[in-house]
C-alpha cells in the first residue's frame, strides 16, 4: 500500500511559480510504474496534466506544455510538480496520483490535494 502526501500549495500571483511535492509516506515510488500529476475544477471531472514513467518518460497536457515540468526524486520518495507562469484559470485542486506495482498499472493510489489559487 502506498500513501501519497501532497504539499506545496498555496497563493501566488499571476505569473509566479509553485512548487508541489508529492511525498510516498510508505512504498517506495520506485516500485510504481507511472506518477501524475491531475486537478480538478469545481464540479468538473480531474483533467490529467502531467505524468512520468519509472523509466523517465513523460508526457504534458497541452494547456501546461512549456510551463509545468514534472520530475522524481527516488531518494527523497517524492514526485514534484515545478509551475511556472501561473494564470488565473490554474486555480484548482491538484492531486498526485501513482500506478502501480511496476510494471502494471492495476492500482491506482491518490493523494489528498492541495489547493492551488492564482490571483489576478
Amino acid at each position: 500500500q502506498v500513501q501519497l502526501v501532497e504539499s506545496g500549495g498555496g497563493l501566488v500571483q499571476a505569473g509566479g511559480s509553485l512548487r508541489l511535492s508529492c511525498a510516498a509516506s510508505s512504498g517506495s515510488i520506485f516500485s510504481l510504474t507511472e506518477m501524475r500529476w491531475y486537478r480538478q475544477y469545481p464540479r468538473k471531472q480531474r483533467e490529467l496534466l502531467a505524468s512520468v514513467t519509472r523509466d523517465g518518460s513523460t508526457n504534458y497536457a497541452d494547456s501546461v506544455k512549456g510551463r509545468f515540468t514534472i520530475s522524481t526524486d527516488n531518494a527523497k520518495n517524492t514526485v514534484y510538480l515545478q509551475m511556472n507562469s501561473l494564470r488565473p484559470e490554474d486555480t484548482a485542486v491538484y492531486y498526485c496520483n501513482a500506478l502501480g506495482p511496476y510494471p502494471v498499472r492495476y492500482r491506482a493510489y491518490w493523494g489528498q490535494g492541495t489547493q492551488v489559487t492564482v490571483s489576478s
